[in-house]
């Protein structure tokens, strides 16, 4: 074993993958002869992504109960990976275009770049206004219900511009996705695109054009859109854009006007994604809708939050598990989360990154495909937010000073997006003790990138096993580790 650091402390939460493996690899997977290296960002320390030690596999024979073990088998595969990423929104590109040129390129650099930053492999965009921008707008004048007057202009000035760097900085192409907050005033019941309000039924397929219309400007400024949520959180009267759809309603819109209408016009390659709201309801939205075939065959899958602890309970991890279960050939992407309520003196507040150790590992043990951070960037306040939702972004700019500050849920996030590729498969991994967290995967190109999580005080010495190969290392407290073999 050689050790590069004495930094390393003790070990992995419990992981635990689903049972019915889409995939069974090469039986002759061995990692006889090959080295685990191991990076680790962890509180109380200046360990951020550091290299901390690098481990030879060697021969162990069966685990003894008084040790705590990770177990990893490459041979058992299940979801296919498609990536991690954030929301490029208004309120991102107005901070992004007011910092200084050089602070740019290292915003750019640090999230998409696979070598020197965290590699983020795909975006999330939103259809006209939500919150998290100076204020509300449309594509369109209020009451064209022709949408003869549709322009993306509003969106050239900062968001277009960054959107564009950012596929740049991740070398040619992200896999881009887009949200509505809500339709125009005038197609919704309550006239105000803001305190929720329905989408009327003699707009529903305007509504739909103006899908197909946001889709074909984006991509005629060479934007590649790969697919839509039909709505942001829509059982939410929010005092921001927001619009409600029953699960029945979000299901015909579905079926009836937005299918069809991609269909026509040569979207069918586009991905719908349902629900795009809390763990809380997700069951009951993917049942009704992926349930009636000629609603689900427009259907990619269903998104999904995490701010179902609102209500004071805690995240319903397992209601991911039962739509996986129950629609295997359907996808699960995570669509939105962030720390609520910004202070700037919880920058480097170590539980505001476990939140997302502990969700990520979770939500892709229990199936999930991608990950999507909310807003990429904020500024000194958490916004800005015409509503006054200031929140937390994994990197906020300083607009007075010009400077970046990292919180260290952007080095959670990166020990996942950074090491774990898109087309990787989830493989099989389970620690054997309910202090740590593990999820793996198997790269592509054939490595294996195995994510612990220690959340406790205490450093934790395990093994990570592959069959009868085993290394020996440790995880300090509040720490997270990924082993990279």
């Amino acid at each position: 074993m050689r050790i590069l650091s004495l930094s390393l402390l003790v070990v992995l939460f419990g992981c635990a993958s689903k049972p019915s493996p889409d995939v069974a690899a090469e039986a002759d997977y061995s990692v006889a002869g090959k080295v685990a290296t191991v990076y680790t960002t962890a509180d109380q320390s200046d360990l951020r992504l550091s290299m901390t030690a690098s481990l030879d596999f060697s021969a162990n024979p069966q685990p003894l109960e008084t040790e705590v073990a990770v177990f990893v088998e490459p041979r058992l595969q299940y979801q296919t990976f498609i990536g991690i990423g954030g929301a490029i929104t208004d309120a991102s590109a107005e901070v992004f275009a007011r910092l200084p040129e050089a602070r740019q390129r290292e915003l750019l650099e640090a999230y998409y770049n696979p070598v020197r930053g965290i590699g983020y492999s795909l975006a999330r965009t939103t259809i006209h206004s939500c919150d998290f921008a100076s204020g509300s707008y449309t594509y369109i004048d209020e009451g064209d219900d022709k949408l003869s007057t549709f322009s993306i202009d509003h969106d050239r000035t900062y968001r277009i511009p960054m959107i564009k760097r950012g596929m740049e900085a991740a070398g040619g192409s992200l896999l881009l996705y887009a949200s509505p907050w809500s339709p125009p005033a005038f197609m919704k019941s309550n006239k105000n695109m803001l305190q929720g309000g329905k989408l009327l039924p003699e707009y529903y397929q305007a509504w739909a054009d103006y899908f197909v219309k946001f889709i074909k400007a984006y991509e005629a400024e060479g934007m590649p859109i790969w697919g839509v949520t039909v709505q942001n959180e829509p059982m939410a009267v929010q005092r921001w854009e927001s619009c409600i759809y029953t699960a029945d309603e979000e299901r015909d819109f579905v079926k009836n006007f937005l299918g069809p209408t991609f269909w026509k016009q040569g979207l069918k390659d586009k991905n719908i994604v349902v629900w795009d709201h809390n763990r809380d309801l997700l069951a009951q939205r993917a049942n009704t809708i992926l349930s009636d075939p000629e609603a689900a065959k427009y259907v990619w899958g269903t998104g999904f939050h995490w701010y179902e602890n609102w209500s004071g309970g805690e995240p319903m991890f397992e209601n991911v598990a039962r739509v996986k279960e129950a629609f295997p050939d359907k996808q699960l992407l995570f669509t939105e989360g962030c720390n609520e309520r910004f202070s700037a003196d919880k920058y480097q507040y170590w539980p505001n990154a476990e939140r997302y150790g502990r969700a990520m590992i979770h939500d892709f043990n229990n199936g999930t495909a991608g990950w999507t951070d909310w807003n990429i960037l904020l500024d000194e306040n958490g916004g800005p937010n015409h509503v006054g939702n200031f929140c937390f972004a994994p990197v906020h700019g300083d607009t007075r000073t010009g400077e970046l500050v990292f919180t260290p849920a952007y080095y959670y996030i990166g020990h996942f997006s950074k090491f774990i590729r898109p087309g990787a498969q989830r493989i099989s991994a389970a620690s054997s003790r309910s202090s740590l967290l593990c999820t793996a995967f198997l790269n592509p190109d054939g490595t294996v990138a195995t994510v612990v999580m220690n959340p406790g005080d205490h450093p934790v010495t395990y093994k990570l096993y592959v069959d009868n190969q085993a290394v020996v290392t440790e995880i300090l407290p509040h720490a997270l580790q990924t082993l990279v073999f």
